[in-house]
Parts: structure tokens; C-alpha cells; sequence
């Protein structure tokens, strides 16, 4: 079945190759390419027959199948049979020659599957290509081309036929007319020379090693002879560069004396074509095989033709170079290696040539000949080894000049020389120094890529000279002498400082080949090297570079290195000592990057490493050596301040050291003496160094300071602090801060017991001198002792039992210096500094008064907190790095005064301090508080000691006022104030008597909730809120909860929006969870609520405060009934709000109802007065109760919620309505609101109306309304009923025009109503019995009461009425009696699709047990269906597919799938379908492999799909599906009707689609 099977397959495909598509034509080619692979034979003798079975198949298909096959070929050409091959080869054959047209893409595929063939078949190729290559006759030119390749393909089986080929081709050359043609001439005669010289340089492999040149010669001279003298001079630009490749090679196959006989001719007329070609590659080339075949047969003729060579090489060189394009750059290699031959036959010509050019100032002359000479050094060794000094002597001028190309020239002809022995002639070391001095220069920046993509700074000329050293200095074994020990020479100079790091890299490989070969050879003489850095110079260099490790490409890391090889020169003790301690440091630097490196700590480091180092010496006079050195090296770091500084503390380290007190004060005198106070950094080295060094010399260090002062400088003052006449002010102020700091830094460094003995005698008595002074500086400078002298002062042993009698004073200072600061804008750190010191005084004794800790708090709160934000820029990062620092200290200030009483107490009143912050309207500002209070809470808790359980009394204040900031509209404020509450809810566990370490599961939720905070979206910022509250309603304690609840009351009216929404979120979830417990609470809770509705006017506050009402009644039904009702009268607009959001949930309505309804049936609903029972004017008085429930229920039933509770209790409401409107008729208002009702009526806009009748016939028209009888009301309306009702006069006629409308147009209603009605005949108040009377005998006169037969029971009710006590009720019976005679549109097709899919996807919740295997079933029919959709053009299917497919998986149990889907599946992640799809058919196949025949079934049924992308996608599917299979499935599948399937496919008029049916076509050939 196979051949028939790949060849249906094949011709399937091969009919789509005319598709209009590129991308399908492509596919289809690629198809092909996969049946090739698979069948390579069948596949080929498919596109065979089918190129012949279509003549007329146009040319651009034909050229795409042939190429096809070429592919095919060259990678199965071992797998092909001899009948396969031959049928190729004919067709190749036709197909090359149906067309004269030259160089056709159609005539090149065919010559290519030729060649291709010709690899294995090369004889049979031949046959064919011959019968086409006949004496006389003008070959067709892809027979050439065929020939040419053929021979480079395959030069051992080609090159026997070359000498019948040469000879029929000869005669040809004359017969040739088009430039065209003779260029193919020229490439075959070139391809034959080159494969003829690969074989003959190749005997030993050939299959004829007897073939000799000779067997060429006469052949190739007669082409050669043709070709130069017909052709060369052809006006052809292409035809001549072809003739000059083509005599390049041919030239090594001329017989000698014919060669030399040619070269006066040759080599002027290749010459010549470098100005008639701006492209010279093929020139050179061929002009470097044509010299190199005159130096092969000796030829004298060179030596006529050799200056003229000369000086057109040259040129080329140096020619200016506008790309570095391949091309280009092999041309110039070309042209280098003719230069190679010419010095290998001439070297004394050729540098008599080169040298004096470069003496020029032209830069491309000199470049070029540099170019040329380092080429020559490295490749004519040999020939140059004798003009070694005349070369060296030649560098003298280029070596000065400035220009970077020539300079980077010069350093390669260096490393050339280097190779080659040259340095180690007198003036090497010039060439040496040269190299270093471009090592030194200044470190290029970063630049952008080059035209040509080149990296520019990789090829400056510091990274070449810094390249070249370095390889010189490890791969060029005979420079070790050259370099050893010189290169130590350029370490200590300033001007090499650049060089340090390639310097110290060559050192270190030089001074290891050194102590390889022995001690003798590494020790260095230094008698005999005047010019050699001392062991002291050489150690202070590299360890002062070193501070700044990263500076010039790792100087650090490479100086300490070095420093480490050479500890035997520098002293033989510390080797041993240097193996352990350098490799740490080196470590630390190798786990570190400039940006993550504290110099400050590693400025440390080395200077413990200094410290070890001087203790393992312990030489008195060596030391004293070093330290002399270093002061000696002061001014070379002038220019380099950091440097400068390290030193000053490397001087006071090795100063610290000696043990000579006079070495010590005479370098600690000069060091004063020669200072430059102006330098802020030195100004701070000089300081560190006098605090080192009193670390052991305590007495002197002081001392010395003391002389200063008392020395001539200050001849004319009578103190330190005096100003000096002889100076300006400004130099004496910083001659002030520099002693003044040296006296903060000898505090903080000098031993403490010492310290404290001369704290206030010797260090504070000058320092309290210069409270008064105005220099920023000297006060910064101050400031920064005090800060040092401070802690000093608390971090010692004794520090607990010091007394600091000036403390008061002291803090009173820095306090000053603080509200001094200015408020706009953070400069100094004076801020900073004088918090800090304050931190450390306050743990000293005495304590601080409560109001001056108060005090000290407002001062550094308002001084840091009110700063504005820092601004955008270079001075912003600077400025913000101080504002850290400052927070920093102000967190360790507060932290100190908080450790005084730790306390819930001491923590509220910290956070008191914080509040107004906290809530500020400036967003800055609420960060840095809750940044503040963060601190706070995170220290109480860890150093949180309960020695007994007691309460945290002030939790709930403390959570309430940080919780609603979780959605403050800044991300860092949200963040900080989850960390509070967290360290909050901690703090309650712990007072609870939990141990620090306990997790709690809920607490701990908290920090997963931190991420939901990130984001601004406020249903995701809500959401979040809402899980914290739920967090701390877990948590709280019952008795904090209502102080909780009050707190965030008050958040309602923050300024923030997002915090005022967030309390009202975080209160109804605190109601919710806990509200259970607040029985006791609700008045107080609802009238704050009142309270705060008047006083907030945020849109968000009312529905919030609703929801809250609504889950206080959730829980406490009556009590929040009877707190509403105690509401003033007549309710305002709020607390209506709040009655009206009881309506929101139906069983809460219900029950509010009748709550109302019991209130308003419950007292009596009016009072008489004494006068009317007396029998003069009424005078009746609504009692307030029923009054305020009848608002009430006004307000409920306006609600639009409420309107399924209101048909429910309608007969209820009804009847207790209408009676209340009976008893309310005449009624007054208690004379107490009779105030407020005229108020209000006054009002633009009014309230409610509060009459009693009034207000109970407006809620009786709610009832109407909300119940859906709006026609009634309109009806009584169009009547004037309402406003009869409302008067006792027209009452009776209201009623009955009500009861009309009723029976009109709310009839089904009446049963209910009328039974309710009939309860009333026995009340007390007449005028109910009245009211009720008249709304029934009115009914009488309606047939509703036949319709719904209620005649009977309405006669038997009014009947029972005649004997009732009042008249007008009696006569009311009577006129009754008297009455007596006379489609939701369906949804969209998106919709409904997108519906069911979820459905399908819901399903799956509902199959346990037996009905689990037919789901499983419908899982799988359902598969390719969902997987398909996803490529639904509507989104909100494909969406349904993600889920439903996500849902079903389990129900096939391969974990693997499941992990695909939920993969590539989630919600809101982008598909890429191809990639998901391929995945999830490997995992089918693989776990499923019995479902391939149902699958691809089911996907045949898609390729009809009306959408685009489901009908490209069933193809693919299908491909991914045969691709992952095994090939005993093929049964499953019934591949006819696939095949057929897919050609249908072929024809969709969507390129995508076509473009997958090709694809799958391809992937077919697997079950084959």
C-alpha cells in the first residue's frame, strides 16, 4: 500500500502548489519535504511522475518542486535506488534545458538535483549531461553550471572527465557571443582548475594518484591564451571579474615556462582592473594565486614588476574602508597575503618600501602600512628576524602620534612583536611603557553600537591595549624577562592609575611563572632596580586602589591579588598569614557588584585586614616605615577624595600600630598641619584617622589636638572657637568643624572607661562652646559629634550608672537645631544626626521629664513628616537617600523613647503623636506616618514581655485607626497598614499568653492578603479589605469590638476617599461576622451612624451606613426598630436612608413590618385633651410612637425591595393603614414638632409631610404604589379621594371612592382585605368601625363581590354591623344594602452557546457515583468540540470552552493533560493554540491512544465549520494528532476519507486554512 499511499499524498499536494497563498506554497513544499523524509524514493518518483504528467505546470511551481526534491536528495541520497535516480537525473535534465533563458531560478533547480544526484550517480549524471555537451555545438548554460558544480561537489569522481570536457570545451570559447554565456564559461573553467588542484593535492586520497598537472597544461594555457586576450578586455564589468577568477587558479596549472612567458603581461593588466572595479575581492585573490605560482617556478620576472605591485597593494590598504562587510574585509586579507608572498621572495624591497611611509602625518597612509607591517612580522618571521633594530628604530615617530586608529594600530604591531622577539631588543621598553600608557587612558562610556553593529568600545584603543598586554603577558613565555620585574615601575605613578588592573592581572601570572621557577627568581633586587616601588610604597598603593574595588575594571579584586603573590618581597612573615585572609576578601568581592557593595564595610575590611597584618609583623621600625610611606602618598590622592580618605584611616590604623609616642605625634602633628580643611572628605579621613589611632593612644591623641590649638595658627585666640583676624571667617569656621569632628571621632572610637573620664572635662568643654554658631557646615559638624560623643557615652559598660548632669541641656539643643531646619526642603542631615543623638541621651540618667519627651516627639515628628516629597532627578536620589537616613533616626528615636514604657498605654500615646498624621490629608504624609507606626507596632512586639495575662486594653482603638488605611489611594500606606494591624492582632495573642514564636492560621492570612493591596483596581482593593476586616472580627476580643466599630466611624469623614470607603467595607463585614454580640450596642451604634450621615457628605457614606443598619437588623431586628424610632421627628433624609435600606432582603422586610405595624397598632393613636372631655372644641393630640412608626412604614414601603413582602402582608398593611389614616383624621401634632412642621413647610425643600393623617394616607399611597395598583391610586387621585380622606367632613366619601377603585382595578386583592376588615367591628375607636363600614358597603356596588363570590360573607359582616352602637355606622350598613339594588426575547445565539458550554462544564459537579462513566463518555465526545471553540470568533465562547475544558479534565485521570490545561487555560492568560494544542494531543495519544479513529472523526466534521479559525484549526488538530500517534493506529482511521477531506481543504478560499490542510498532508506519511 505504501507507494500508491505516498503517491496520492504527493499529487495532493502537488496539485495546491499553484496556490495564490506564498505561505500555503511554502507548506506545501514543506509537506513534501516531511514525505521525504519518511519515503524519500516514493516521494521523488511522485514529483517525477507529476512534472511529467503536467507540461503546461508554469515555471514558478515547476522551479518549487524541484527544489523540494533537491532538499529530499541531499539528505537521502544513500537511501536512493539506481531506477529512482535515473528517472530523476532525465528529468533534471529536460527540465534544465526546456528554456534558452539565462541564469533562470527554474534552470538552477534542475542543475542543483543534478548535482545532487551527481554525489553518489555521478556516472549516470554525466551520461546524461555529456549527451548534452557535444563537440561544435554552443552547450546549453546550465550544462555548464551542472559541470562546474559537479566538480566542486565532487572532485575524485569528476576530475577524469575533465581532460575530454576541456578539450570539447575549447573550441566552444570562440563560439560564445553574449557576456552572459562567457561568464559561465569563466566560472566552469575556474571550478575545474580548483577541483583539478584539489585533487592533485590530494593524491594520496585520489582514486588515480598517476594523474599528473601535465595532463592539463596545453588545455588550460589554450583557455588561458583565449581568455586573457578575447575577454579580459571585454567592457563586461561582471564578464572581466570573471575572467580574473577564473586565470587565478588557472595560473598554478600553466606550464612554467608558459607562466613566466605570461607574467610582464599578466600581472599589469590584473593590476589595471583595480581602477576599473570598486569591488577588488576576485582581484586580489586571484592576483595572491598568480604571485604565489611566479614564486613556485622561481620567476625572475617579480623582481621588474615589483615595485609596481608595491605601490598598488599599498594603495589598497590603504583605501578608506566604508563598511566591514564580509566582502570587504576578505579582500583586504587578499591583498595582506600577496604582501606575505612578496616578503617571503623580496623582504629587503618591501620594508625599503614600507618603512619611510611611516614617517607620514597622513593617518590612512599610516594605519595601512602598520596594517601591512604587523601582517608581515607575524607571517615572514623567518625573512624578518635580521631587520629587527630596523624596525624598532622605524616605530619611533608613529609611536608619538595621537590619532586613536593609528594608536590602535601601533598597539597590534606591537602583540606582533612581542610573538616574534622584538621587545627583547634595546627600545622594547618603549614599546612596552606605549602599551601601558594606552592601558592608563580614561575608560571609555557606554556607546551605541556601530553602523555595522561593531562594538566601539571593544575595539578603543584602551581595550585593545588592555587585551594585548594581558596576552603578552600569559601566552609569550620569552616576554617574562622583558616584563619582570619592569611592569612594577608603573604601578605607583598617578598617571598609570588607569593601567592598575590589566598592570596588576600580568603581574600576578608573571610573579606565579616565578615562583615556579623558584625563590631565587621571584625575589626581587631591589638594589638593582633603583626605579622599583619600596615594599611600603608598593603596599600602600595597592591597598589604598583597593577601597574602591570596582572602580577601573576590578581594580580591587586584581591589586589585592598581586599584593597577595608578592608577600615574600614585601615581608617574609606574612605569607602564611596573607593565604587565609586575602581569599576571604577576594570572596567577599566576588559575591558582591558595585551596586550592591557597602564601601562602608568593606572600607572595614581591609582595615582589619591592615590591623592583622601589622599586628603579624610586629616590627616597630617597619611599621613606622609603612606609616611614613603612606603620609608620604597623601598629595598623590588629591584628585581621587574617597582614596584620599581610606588612607587618612589606613594612617591612623598603622599609626595605632607603632609603639614609638614620638612617631605618633609627629605624624598626628604634620597630619594636622598639613590638612586641606576645605575638602569635606579629607576633613572626614582626617577625623577617622585621629579616632583610629586614639584607640590606643588616647592621651597623645588628645594631647596633640590640644597643642594644635594652643599653636600658631590660633596665636591671636583665646580659645579654640575665637575667630582669627589673619584668616577669613569662613576658613576658621572649617578649621572649627574639622576638631570638632576630630573630638566626636576620638569619643566614639577611644576605649570607654577612658572616654567617660574625659567626656565632659576634655571633649564636651570645647564642643559646648559652638552652640551659638550660624555656618551650616560647622553646626552639621557639631551636630555629628554630639552624635557620636552620645553614643559613645550609652554604649558602654558603665554606661548604665554614668550620670550626664548636661543631658537636659543637650537635647534642649538638638531641639533647636531641629525647629531651626527649615520645613520645605531636607539639605543636611543635621536633622538626622541631632535625632540620633537624642536617641542615645535618652537612655542616660537622668530620665526626661513627660513634657519634654512630648515635646521632643511633636518637634521630630513635625520637623520629618511635614517635609514635602522629594523631587524627580540626581538630586532627588541624593535627597532621598537623606530623607531614608532621617526616618531611620527618627524610628530609633521613637523606638527609645517608647522602650521607656512599654506599655499599652506608652504605645497609645505614641500613636496619639502619630494620629494627626496618620489622617492627613497629604498623602506623603499618611506613608511616612504609617511607615512610623509600622516601626513602633513591629518593636513593641518583639520586645513585648508579659509577665501576667492582662488586658490589651486599647486594641480596638489601635486597629481601628490603621485598618481603614489598607486602602489608602497610596500602595506603600495599604501595605504599612496591614503590617500594623498584623503586629496588632500579634500583640492581643500575646497578651493573651501566647509565646512570641506562635503562628496563628489567621493572623498569618494577612500577609497572603498584602498582594491583593498592590493593585489600584478598587474591586480587587475592596475585596482585600473586606478579607482583612474578617481577619480581625476572628480575632478581636467582644469587649474591643464596639471601641473597633466607633473608631472607624470616625473614618467615614477621612479625607481619603479610598480609607472612608474601606471603613465602610471593613464595618459591615465587623457587623456581619460579629454583630451577634452587639444587642447591647445598637442605639449607640445607630445614632453614631445618624450622626455621622449628617456630618459626611461622601456619596458612598449613605449606602454603607444602610448596609450597616441592614446587618445590625439582621441580627437585632426590634432593637434597631426601636433605636430608628426613637429618631427625632420628623425624620431628615437620612434617617429615612436607613428605614428604607430594611427593605433590602424580604425576610428582614417582613419582619420590620410587623415590628411597625405591632408600634403603630400598640399605643392608643391619639390623646384627648381635658377641655374635650369637658364637651367643648376637640382637641386631640397624636401620641409619637405610632406616629413615628407610621413615617416608618411610609419609608419602607417607598423602598422598590420591599415589593415582595408587600404583596405578602398586603391585607395586613392595607387594613392597618387605612385604619390609621380613620383615627388620625382631626388629629394634631404634640405642640413640640407643630414647630418643626412649620419649619419645614418654609423649606425649599421639604421633608416629609408629619400631619398624622397626612403622613398615614402617604403611606397608605406607598402601599398602593409598591403593591403595583398604581391605577388605583391614579383613580382616587383624578377623584380627589386622597384629599377627602384627609378630612372629617369628606372622610366617609374618600373611603368609598378608595374601595371603588379597589374593586375596579385591584379585585383579586379584596378577598384577603375584606377578611382582615371584618376584624375591626369590634374596635374601640368609632371612627375605625366607621372607615371599615364604609369601605364594604361601598364594595356592594361593584360586581367583583359576584365575580369573586363575595357577596355571602360581605352581607353576613355588614348584617352583624346593624346592631353596632353608633349611628353612622348603622347608616352606613345601610346604603350598602341599598348598593345592592341599584415575552422575555430570547437571548442571542452567542449567548446561548456561551451558556450551555458552562453548562456542560457545571455538569461535571454532578456525576458521582454510576452516572460518573457516562459523563466520561460525554467528556470525551465533547473534546475536540471545546478544543476547537477556543478558536471561537466570539470571545466569550472561547472563554466558556477554557472553563468547561479546565472542569471536564479531571474526569479523564491523566495528570499530565490536567497540567497542560490548567497551564495554557487559565483565566486571562493568552493562548498560544498551536503550542497548547500540540501538547495536549501528545498527552491523548499517549494516555488515550484507542480514541485516535473517534477524535479525527469527529474533527472531519469541523472542516465544514462556517468560522475560519475552527476550520484551520480541525486540520492542525488532526496533523497533532497522526504526529504523536504510533503507526500500527493507522487502522483507526479511515485515511481515504481524510485525504479527501484535506483536498477539499486545499481549495478553502482562506490561505490559514489551506495552509494547515497542506501541513497535516505531510504529517499523513506516518502511516504509510
Amino acid at each position: 500500500m505504501s507507494r500508491p499511499y505516498i503517491k496520492k499524498l504527493s499529487f495532493t499536494l502537488l496539485d495546491s502548489i499553484t496556490d495564490k497563498d506564498p505561505m500555503v506554497q511554502e507548506q506545501v513544499c514543506s509537506a513534501l519535504c516531511s514525505l521525504g523524509e519518511a519515503q524519500p524514493d516514493e516521494t521523488l518518483r511522485a514529483c517525477e511522475e507529476y512534472l511529467r504528467q503536467h507540461d503546461k505546470l508554469a515555471h514558478p511551481y515547476r522551479t518549487k518542486i524541484l527544489r523540494a526534491m533537491e532538499t529530499i536528495l541531499s539528505s537521502h541520497i544513500h537511501d536512493l535506488d539506481k531506477d529512482t535516480a535515473s528517472a530523476v537525473i532525465l528529468l533534471a535534465s529536460s527540465e534544465m534545458t526546456r528554456t534558452k533563458e539565462l541564469d533562470c531560478d527554474w534552470q538552477q533547480a534542475a542543475s542543483s538535483v543534478l548535482v545532487a544526484v551527481g554525489k553518489r550517480f555521478t556516472n549516470q549524471v554525466m551520461e546524461e549531461v555529456l549527451n548534452r555537451f557535444q563537440p561544435g555545438m554552443l552547450p546549453h548554460s546550465s550544462v555548464l553550471h551542472t559541470l562546474a558544480n559537479l566538480s566542486m561537489s565532487n572532485a575524485f569522481d569528476m576530475v577524469p572527465f575533465l581532460p575530454s570536457i576541456l578539450s570539447t570545451m575549447l573550441p566552444m570559447l570562440g563560439m560564445a557571443k553574449q557576456d552572459a554565456l562567457k561568464v559561465v564559461f569563466c566560472c566552469a573553467l575556474q571550478h575545474f582548475s580548483e577541483s583539478i588542484l584539489e585533487y592533485l593535492a590530494n593524491l594520496d586520497q585520489a582514486p588515480d594518484p598517476t594523474v599528473r598537472k601535465d595532463t592539463f597544461g596545453a588545455d588550460i594555457f589554450g583557455a588561458y591564451d583565449f581568455l586573457f586576450h578575447h575577454w579580459l578586455q571585454s567592457r563586461d564589468a561582471k564578464l572581466r571579474l570573471a575572467v580574473v577568477a577564473a586565470l587565478g587558479p588557472m595560473s598554478h596549472l600553466l606550464p612554467s615556462e608558459r607562466l613566466e612567458e605570461q607574467l610582464p603581461k599578466l600581472l599589469p593588466a590584473v593590476l589595471g582592473l583595480y581602477k576599473k572595479h570598486a569591488e577588488t575581492f576576485q582581484i586580489s585573490k586571484s592576483l595572491g594565486q598568480i604571485l604565489e605560482a611566479a614564486v613556485n617556478v622561481s620567476s625572475r620576472t617579480l623582481e621588474v614588476q615589483l615595485e609596481a605591485l608595491l605601490v598598488a597593494l599599498h594603495s589598497q590598504i590603504c583605501v578608506p574602508v566604508e563598511s566591514s562587510s564580509p566582502l570587504v574585509m576578505n579582500s583586504q586579507k587578499e591583498v595582506l597575503r600577496c604582501f606575505t608572498v612578496l616578503a617571503c621572495c623580496s623582504p629587503d624591497r618591501l620594508l625599503a618600501f614600507l618603512l619611510p611611509r611611516l614617517d607620514t602625518n597622513n593617518e590612512r597612509l599610516r594605519v595601512g602600512t602598520l596594517q601591512i607591517l604587523r601582517h608581515i612580522v607575524n607571517s615572514a618571521a623567518a625573512q624578518m628576524e635580521i631587520k629587527k633594530p630596523f624596525i624598532l628604530s622605524s616605530m619611533r615617530l608613529p609611536l608619538l602620534d595621537t590619532n586613536d586608529k593609528v594608536k590602535r594600530a601601533v598597539v597590534q604591531v606591537i602583540s606582533a612583536m612581542a610573538h616574534h622577539g622584538y621587545l627583547e631588543q634595546p627600545g622594547g621598553e618603549v614599546m612596552v611603557e606605549y602599551i601601558v600608557q594606552q592601558c592608563a587612558l580614561p575608560a571609555e562610556e557606554p556607546q551605541k553600537p556601530g553602523p555595522d553593529g561593531e562594538d566601539l568600545a571593544a575595539d578603543s584603543v584602551r581595550a585593545v591595549s588592555i587585551r594585548t598586554l594581558y596576552l603578552v603577558s600569559t601566552t609569550v613565555d620569552r616576554m617574562n624577562s622583558v616584563l619582570w620585574p619592569y611592569l612594577l615601575e608603573f604601578l605607583t605613578p598617578v598617571r598609570f592609575t588607569g593601567a592598575l588592573t590589566p598592570l596588576c592581572r600580568s603581574l600576578v601570572h608573571l610573579a606565579l611563572k616565578r615562583q615556579e621557577a623558584g625563590a631565587d627568581d621571584f625575589l626581587i633586587q631591589y638594589n638593582a632596580n633603583a626605579n622599583l616601588p619600596s615594599p611600603f610604597a608598593l603596599t600602600t598603593r595597592l591597598l589604598v586602589v583597593s577601597s574602591n574595588p570596582y572602580l577601573g575594571d576590578g581594580r580591587g579584586a586584581a591589586s589585592l591579588r598581586l599584593l597577595k603573590v608578592m608577600h615574600q618581597n614585601i615581608h617574609p612573615l606574612l605569607g602564611q598569614r596573607w593565604e587565609t585572609t586575602m581569599p576571604v576578601l577576594l570572596e567577599y568581592l566576588d559575591e558582591h557588584t558595585e551596586e550592591t557593595l557597602s564601601l562602608k564595610e568593606w572600607e572595614e575590611k581591609l582595615l582589619v585586614f591592615l590591623r592583622d597584618t601589622l599586628i603579624m609583623v610586629s616590627d616597630n621600625v617597619w611599621i613606622c616605615q609603612l606609616s611614613q610611606e603612606m603620609c608620604k602618598q597623601l598629595p598623590s590622592y588629591s584628585g581621587t577624595p574617597q582614596e584620599k580618605n581610606f588612607l587618612y584611616k589606613c594612617i591612623g590604623t598603622t599609626l595605632g600600630a607603632a609603639s614609638s609616642k614620638e612617631v605618633v605625634r609627629k605624624h598626628l602633628r604634620e597630619l594636622l598641619e598639613t590638612a586641606r580643611y576645605q575638602e569635606e572628605t579629607e576633613k572626614e579621613g582626617l577625623a577617622c584617622c585621629f579616632g583610629i589611632c586614639a584607640i590606643t593612644h588616647l592621651e597623645d591623641t588628645l594631647a596633640q589636638l590640644e597643642d594644635f590649638v594652643r599653636s600658631d595658627v590660633f596665636r591671636k585666640s583665646t580659645s579654640i572657637f575665637s575667630i582669627f583676624k589673619d584668616r577669613s571667617e569662613h576658613e576658621v569656621e572649617k578649621l572649627k568643624s574639622s576638631l570638632i569632628l576630630c573630638y566626636g571621632h576620638v569619643a566614639a572610637q577611644a576605649p570607654r572607661e577612658l572616654m567617660l573620664a574625659k567626656v565632659e572635662s576634655d571633649i564636651l568643654r570645647s564642643i559646648f562652646q559652638c552652640f551659638n554658631t550660624k555656618d551650616p557646615a560647622l553646626k552639621l559638624c557639631l551636630v555629628q559629634s554630639l552624635c557620636m560623643v552620645s553614643q559613645a557615652m550609652c554604649s558602654g559598660a558603665q554606661a548604665s550608672s554614668f550620670h550626664f548632669s548636661r543631658k537636659a541641656e543637650l537635647v534642649a539643643q538638638m531641639m533647636e537645631f531641629i525647629r531651626a531646619e527649615p520645613q520645605d526642603y531636607l539639605r543636611t542631615p543635621i536633622r538626622k544626626k541631632a535625632m540620633l543623638a537624642c536617641t542615645y541621651l535618652v537612655t542616660l540618667e537622668p530620665a526626661l521629664e513627660e513634657q519634654t519627651q512630648a515635646d521632643v516627639i511633636h518637634s521630630c515628628l513635625h520637623s520629618v513628616m511635614a517635609l514635602p516629597p522629594g523631587p524627580e532627578g540626581e538630586d532627588g536620589v541624593c535627597q532621598e537617600s537623606l530623607y531614608l537616613d532621617t526616618v531611620c533616626a527618627l524610628e530609633d528615636l521613637l523606638t527609645s523613647l517608647l522602650r521607656q514604657n512599654m506599655t499599652p498605654q506608652g504605645l497609645q500615646i505614641m500613636v496619639e503623636h502619630l494620629s494627626p498624621w496618620i489622617k492627613s490629608p497629604r498623602g506623603h504624609e499618611r506613608a511616612r506616618a504609617l511607615g512610623l507606626g509600622a516601626c513602633l507596632l513591629q518593636f513593641f512586639l518583639e520586645h513585648l514581655q508579659v509577665s501576667t495575662l492582662v488586658p490589651f486594653h486599647n486594641l480596638g482603638l489601635l486597629v481601628g485607626l490603621f485598618a481603614p488605611r489598607c486602602a489608602d489611594t497610596w500602595t506603600t500606606t495599604r501595605q504599612e497598614a496591614v503590617g500594623c494591624v498584623y503586629s496588632l492582632l500579634y500583640l492581643q495573642l500575646g497578651y493573651e499568653g501566647f509565646s512570641r514564636d506562635h503562628r496563628d492560621d489567621v493572623a498569618e492570612r494577612l500577609l497572603t492578603l498584602k498582594d491583593g493591596l498592590v493593585h489600584a483596581d478598587p474591586t480587587i482593593l475592596f475585596h482585600t479589605c473586606h478579607s482583612i476586616a474578617q481577619v480581625i472580627a476572628k480575632r478581636l476580643p467582644s469587649d474591643q469590638l464596639i471601641s473597633l466599630l466607633l473608631t472607624m466611624f470616625e473614618s467615614l469623614g477621612d479625607p481619603d476617599k479610598n480609607c472612608s470607603r474601606a471603613a465602610t467595607v471593613m464595618i459591615n463585614c465587623l457587623l456581619k461576622e460579629r454583630g451577634n454580640v452587639l444587642l447591647e450596642k445598637v442605639p449607640e451604634i445607630v445614632s453614631v451612624l445618624r450622626a455621622k450621615l449628617r456630618d459626611t457628605q461622601e456619596e458612598h457614606v449613605l449606602p454603607a451606613a444602610q448596609h450597616s443598619v441592614y446587618l445590625l437588623a439582621s441580627q437585632h431586628c426590634e432593637a434597631v426598630v426601636s433605636s430608628l424610632l426613637g429618631s427625632p421627628l420628623p425624620f431628615d433624609s437620612h434617617t429615612c436612608a436607613l428605614w428604607r435600606a430594611l427593605a433590602v432582603e424580604p425576610s428582614l422586610t417582613a419582619q420590620v413590618l410587623e415590628l411597625l405595624l405591632e408600634k403603630m397598632s400598640k399605643d392608643v393613636p391619639f390623646k384627648e385633651s381635658r377641655a374635650f372631655l369637658l364637651g367643648s372644641t376637640a382637641d386631640r393630640v397624636a401620641t409619637l410612637l405610632p406616629l413615628a412608626a407610621t413615617c416608618a412604614l411610609n419609608e419602607v414601603l417607598s423602598a422598590p425591595s420591599s415589593g415582595t413582602v408587600v404583596l405578602e402582608l398586603y391585607p395586613q398593611l392595607f387594613v392597618a393603614l387605612l385604619l390609621r389614616v380613620s383615627c388620625t383624621v382631626g388629629v394634631q401634632l404634640p405642640r413640640n414638632l407643630q414647630a418643626k412642621e412649620r419649619k419645614s413647610t418654609s423649606l425649599a425643600k421639604a421633608a416629609r409631610n408629619l400631619d398624622p393623617c397626612s403622613s398615614a394616607v402617604d403611606a397608605l399611597q406607598a402601599l398602593l404604589l409598591r403593591s403595583g395598583s398604581q391605577d388605583v391610586l391614579r383613580c382616587v387621585e383624578l377623584e380627589g379621594g386622597w384629599e377627602l380622606l384627609r378630612t372629617s367632613a369628606g372622610h366617609e366619601d374618600g373611603v368609598a371612592q378608595l374601595a371603588s377603585s379597589m374593586a375596579k382595578y385591584a379585585g383579586p386583592r379584596l378577598p384577603l382585605v375584606m377578611k382582615a376588615l371584618g376584624c375591626t367591628q369590634n374596635s374601640v375607636y368609632e371612627i375605625q368601625r366607621v372607615t371599615s363600614t364604609a369601605f364594604l358597603a361601598e364594595l356592594l356596588s361593584s360586581n367583583v363581590v359576584n365575580d369573586l363570590m363575595l357577596l355571602e360573607p360581605l352581607l353576613d359582616n355588614l348584617t352583624a354591623r346593624l346592631k353596632d352602637s353608633s349611628a353612622s355606622v348603622r347608616r352606613l350598613v345601610l346604603r350598602g344594602l341599598a348598593n345592592m339594588a341599584s415575552g422575555s426575547p430570547d437571548k442571542e445565539k452567542v449567548e446561548f452557546r456561551t451558556a450551555s458550554i458552562r453548562l456542560f462544564g457545571h455538569l461535571n459537579k454532578a456525576c458521582p457515583g454510576e452516572c460518573e462513566d457516562v459523563f466520561l463518555e460525554q467528556v470525551v465526545g465533547g473534546l475536540v468540540p471545546l478544543l476547537l471553540h477556543l478558536r471561537d470568533p466570539q470571545v466569550p465562547v472561547a472563554s466558556a470552552c477554557k472553563f468547561a475544558l479546565c472542569m471536564c479534565v479531571p474526569h479523564l485521570e491523566c495528570a499530565e493533560l490536567a497540567a497542560a490545561f490548567y497551564k495554557y487555560l487559565q483565566e486571562g492568560r493568552s493562548v498560544h493554540f498551536g503550542e497548547f494544542l500540540n501538547s495536549t494531543c501528545k498527552h491523548l495519544m499517549h494516555h488515550f491512544p484507542d480514541l485516535l479513529g473517534r477524535l479525527v472523526s469527529t474533527n472531519l466534521f469541523y472542516f465544514k465549520s462556517s468560522w475560519d479559525d475552527v476550520r484551520a484549526a480541525a486540520p492542525m488538530f488532526t496533523g497533532f494528532l497522526v504526529l504523536h500517534a504510533e503507526p500500527e493506529q493507522r487502522t483507526q482511521v479511515d485515511l481515504e476519507q481524510l485525504i479527501v477531506a484535506l483536498q477539499l481543504l486545499l481549495k478553502d478560499p482562506v490561505p490559514g486554512v489551506r495552509e494547515k490542510a497542506a501541513e497535516t498532508l505531510g504529517r499523513l506519511v506516518k502511516f504509510a
